[in-house]
């Protein structure tokens, strides 16, 4: 082989070490959620490459049989006919055949591994790092050909490393998670406010964040904190701890001391002059959900949601241990929420929402 014919392969060799490279950390950094509007407006490549997030495991053993082959014809082809080109000059120099020989295999061989570590592997590497989602709109479509042509193989590899990875006690994954976890996006926003591109002085986001990791065990009023009627209570009863607490829900017990549901101030509303002084109808008593202690907080205003209910009751091996309201699980989101008819004296006191 010349050595103008091994140079023209080593810069091709090189050229195709780098597009696999470049492929590999394209198909690994890009997340699903930057191809799929894409793939929505009809972008070109974005079908192939939201297949190559779907079949990362497939991708990589595509890139890397090229990165494989590639690197391996390199070292066969660039070596020699760069070291043929150090030795005639070195002949040249008087210097003898073998010594010529030695240095430029030497030199060959150093100038391989700075072309192949430089613009085979860290210049495509950066690149698709540095713009992931457009790398992967330019890198799919020839990868997934190349994997056509060369499915048998590839497929087999991707089978074999699967194999050899559940045989270590592990689930191999076809697709790279396209998720943050709560740590970083907290670790996120903790950088961006410290750079000042958000600002959160209401604590609107860190309060969002640490939501999730509340449980209702941990925002709930415990019983003995509860301020409760009892069944057969009159409109009377329900105005006076009205004065007294400022608060616009009260849990009802029966006369075994169980909780039996819940009455909001308005319920009493109908109550004239000549009612005042008769117990409550039943049927006014609003039902509580039933809500786990070990639940999250996200979970029991779901199910409150569901409901309609603003109080439920929560319970621990199956006894009652509080009772959860609507207005702690708000404030756990967006910071204390003051009840309107609350007073300022019991405000501290964490039981109601008036609506």
């Amino acid at each position: 082989m010349s050595i103008t014919t091994g140079l023209t392969l080593t810069i091709v060799l090189l050229a195709l070490n780098a597009f696999f490279v470049a492929g590999e950390f394209a198909v690994t950094s890009s997340r699903r959620s930057q191809i799929e509007p894409l793939a929505a407006e009809g972008k070109r490549g974005a079908k192939t490459a939201l297949w190559a997030i779907e079949n990362v495991s497939l991708l990589l053993a595509i890139c890397q049989l090229g990165i494989t082959v590639a690197s391996t014809s390199l070292g066969a082809v660039a070596e020699p006919a760069i070291a043929r080109l150090f030795e005639k000059p070195m002949i040249a120099l008087g210097l003898p055949a073998a010594t010529s020989h030695v240095a430029g295999f030497v030199l060959a061989l150093l100038l391989v591994l700075y072309l192949h570590v430089v613009f085979g592997e860290m210049v495509p590497k950066n690149l698709s790092v540095s713009m992931p989602d457009k790398a992967l709109l330019w890198l799919a479509p020839p990868l997934a050909a190349i994997g056509k042509l060369a499915g048998p193989v590839v497929v087999g590899l991707d089978h074999l490393a699967n194999w050899v990875i559940r045989r270590l006690g592990f689930e191999p994954k076809s697709e790279v998670a396209s998720t943050f976890t709560m740590e970083e996006v907290a670790s996120i926003v903790e950088l961006s406010q410290a750079e000042g591109t958000i600002h959160d002085d209401l604590g609107l986001l860190s309060g969002s964040l640490e939501f999730s990791q509340e449980s209702v065990g941990d925002t709930m009023v415990a019983l003995d904190s509860l301020v409760t009627l009892t069944e057969g209570f009159t409109p009377a009863e329900v105005e006076r701890e009205v004065a007294k607490t400022g608060f616009s829900r009260y849990p009802v017990k029966n006369d075994s001391g169980e909780l039996r549901g819940y009455i909001h101030l308005k319920d009493i509303l109908y109550a004239g002059p000549q009612q005042r002084d008769l117990p409550v109808d039943a049927w006014r008593i609003r039902e509580l959900s039933e809500v786990e202690a070990t639940a999250e907080v996200e979970d029991a205003l779901r199910t409150m949601q569901q409901s309609g209910t603003h109080l439920a009751e929560v319970v621990s091996d199956g006894k009652t241990v509080g009772v959860l309201f609507l207005e702690d699980i708000i404030e756990e989101l967006i910071g204390e929420v003051r009840d309107a008819m609350q007073r300022e004296s019991v405000h501290s006191s964490r039981q109601n929402l008036a609506d």
